[in-house]
């Protein structure tokens, strides 16, 4: 019971994830700021939350 509640938590955060990514990549399309959706992308802003990406977001503006 308590391993299932789990699984599902961990999906609803990836599912979170990966919506957000989309609506960040939808809104800084035109400015040609995105955030590619792989693996990496959603697993580091699924264990580390909003915080990592805006570390992403700096280093995408500090390399580009």
């Amino acid at each position: 019971d308590k391993l299932v509640k789990k699984i599902l938590k961990l999906i609803r955060k990836i599912v979170f994830t990966v919506f957000l990514l989309y609506g960040y990549n939808l809104i800084m399309a035109p400015l040609n700021l995105m955030i590619p959706i792989n693996l990496i992308t959603v697993g580091l802003i699924t264990v580390f939350g909003t915080s990592a990406l805006l570390g992403l977001i700096v280093i995408l503006l500090v390399i580009f």
